[in-house]
């Protein structure tokens, strides 16, 4: 049997450019971040453009538009640092610099070693909005097991609101 690591994307609308004084808070904790999440246990892998981090991936006709991936080994490594890190501090300031969405965030299984592409990413987060979460896309409240796994994970609520 395969191997399943747990692929994310999010993604959000920026009230301002990533520049602007509006956005600063969200761009000065960036690098904090990011480097805090490769610390992490579980952490696998993070798709970086040009500079540390997906900034300048531009998937989207909107410039404000950002997308961020990464692959954990599984739901409880990827929540642990979500939920109960310094990122959970962060996330809870989100409204100050994104537009709010019904549909933000997707997982999914891949094959350990898989790096998934930002147009996979976009791609399960469509068929998520489509058929809602399923196998091929979930969310942290209606998780999935990995092919070949017995269980489903337990559902985990968003502890950053």
């Amino acid at each position: 049997m395969t191997r399943r690591h747990l692929a994310q994307i999010n993604i959000g609308r920026l009230r301002a450019p990533m520049d602007a004084p509006d956005t600063a808070g969200f761009a000065d904790n960036l690098d904090r971040i990011n480097a805090l999440a490769e610390t992490q246990p579980g952490f696998v892998w993070r798709l970086t453009g040009e500079g540390n981090n997906a900034t300048d991936i531009q998937m989207f006709d909107d410039p404000l538009q950002l997308l961020n991936m990464s692959v954990w080994t599984d739901l409880d490594a990827l929540a642990a640092f979500v939920y109960r890190s310094d990122h959970r501090d962060v996330m809870r300031r989100r409204a100050e610099w994104f537009h709010k969405m019904e549909l933000f965030m997707c997982l999914w299984w891949v094959p350990a070693g898989h790096e998934p592409t930002p147009e996979e990413g976009i791609a399960r987060l469509d068929i998520l909005r489509r058929r809602g979460p399923s196998p091929e896309a979930f969310t942290f409240r209606e998780p999935f097991p990995a092919p070949g796994a017995a269980d489903a994970p337990p559902a985990i609520l968003d502890e950053c609101a």
